[in-house]
């Protein structure tokens, strides 16, 4: 591979493996480089949203996972099976500014209810330069879709952040559920 257009990390929830590789796919396509980061209990993804298990020169993070309103849907272990401090039941708000250190990072929660303005608030205040994602839940189609059109505008036409966003909500009505919310500092 040449010079990549961009360090992206790809971080997979469960059950989304399908779609994953599809984006995995695409953006290698486009040629991005891809750090695929499967998630297979809470302390994984708290290793990953810390930076203590991130690629240095992450550019994006696509947070591709299922989600609800108490946030991201994680792996229900056994009890005897969780580490001391791993965080239980669904990864909300309060867990992400706990564990979370995302200083100038552009994340994408791709997934129901990820774009939920408490949540959002939650990546801001943990450092994030901008966060995206549906603040109801969009057809998987849709979401796959959001994500493509996306980084096709960002790395093919060279559009910011905000118009890659604003191009890509104009898809169809399921992808006007992605909000932007960006960091004022």
């Amino acid at each position: 591979m040449s010079k990549p257009e961009m360090n992206v990390a790809l971080v997979v929830g469960p059950d989304c493996d399908l779609e994953s590789q599809a984006m995995r796919n695409t953006f290698e396509y486009f040629g991005v480089r891809v750090f695929t980061y499967w998630i297979g209990r809470p302390s994984d993804f708290t290793d990953v949203l810390s930076g203590n298990d991130l690629y240095p020169d992450t550019d994006m993070i696509v947070l591709n996972f299922h989600g609800d309103e108490d946030g991201f849907i994680m792996p229900e272990l056994g009890e005897d099976v969780y580490e001391a401090d791993e965080p239980r039941g669904n990864f909300g708000p309060e867990d992400v500014r706990t564990f979370a250190k995302l200083d100038g990072k552009i994340v994408i929660g791709n997934g129901c209810m990820l774009g939920a303005p408490t949540l959002a608030q939650a990546f801001l205040d943990r450092g994030c330069k901008t966060y995206i994602g549906p603040d109801d839940y969009p057809d998987g189609n849709a979401a796959l879709m959001y994500v493509y059109r996306f980084f096709y505008e960002v790395i093919q036409n060279k559009k910011s952040v905000n118009e890659a966003h604003q191009i890509a909500r104009t898809m169809d009505e399921e992808m006007l559920m992605y909000q932007i919310y960006e960091n004022s500092d």
